[in-house]
Parts: structure tokens; C-alpha cells; sequence
């Protein structure tokens, strides 16, 4: 399955949680049932990923923790805040530098509406869903 396919199907999970749960909870919670909601639909899900950065030709094994990366392709980073800062998305462009991948989701389940908690981050450039 390609980036963009994984994408549509993480949004769409994301929506359904966030109009069921609401806002407000622990991104523990949110991470937690996000993972099963893709499982469920067919999606390969791993939590809390240990990303190695290397640095120098010096080896840091665990330079930063992914949230959720799912299919090996795609890094979903949950917050649960009134606002998403530019360092969050920072945050994210360089975890996509880091691991090589193509494509990013920034999920914050604290905004009123999901729709507007979504940012999405491909090559390097951040896009608003």
C-alpha cells in the first residue's frame, strides 16, 4: 500500500476516534486506540518506535521515540493540546528526515475539531488538511 492510501485511512481513523472520545484525554489513549483502530482495518501498527540518530559518524540508539509508525512507511505523531506550536512540526519534519520516510502526520486530539488538528508533512513540506 502506498504513503497517500495509508494516509486516507489514518485520517479517517482519526476523525471517527476523535468524534467518539472527544477532545481532551491523554495521548497515551489516543495512540492506544488509533493503533487498534488501524490494526483493525488491516494496517500494520507499531507504538512507540525507538528511532536511532546518528550523529557524527556516532550512534545514538535512542534518539527519539515515533509515536506510531504504520506499514514502515508512514509516522503519525499524536499531542493532545489546545494548539500545535511550529516546534511540533519541527519536530516531526526532522523525525521524517531522520528515518528516510516520505511521509508524516501530525494528530492533535486536543483541538475542537479534529479536521483541524491534522497537519500533514510529505518531503519536507508541511500542508494542512
Amino acid at each position: 500500500m502506498e504513503e497517500n492510501a495509508i494516509g486516507d485511512i489514518v485520517v479517517q481513523a482519526a476523525i471517527e476516534l476523535h468524534r467518539e472520545l472527544g477532545p481532551g484525554l491523554l495521548e497515551s489513549v489516543y495512540e492506544s486506540v488509533l493503533a487498534t483502530l488501524l490494526e483493525q482495518r488491516g494496517l500494520a501498527v507499531e507504538r512507540q518506535v525507538a528511532v536511532p540518530v546518528v550523529f557524527r559518524e556516532m550512534r545514538f540508539e535512542e534518539g527519539f521515540r515515533a509515536d506510531l509508525i504504520v506499514e514502515n512507511k508512514v509516522i503519525l505523531e499524536l499531542k493532545s493540546v489546545e494548539a500545535i506550536s511550529r516546534a511540533h512540526n519541527k519536530q516531526l519534519l526532522t523525525y521524517l528526515r531522520l528515518t528516510g520516510l516520505k511521509l508524516g502526520y501530525l494528530l492533535n486530539f486536543g483541538d475542537e475539531l479534529m479536521k483541524t488538528g491534522i497537519s500533514r508533512v510529505i518531503n519536507g513540506q508541511l500542508q494542512s488538511q
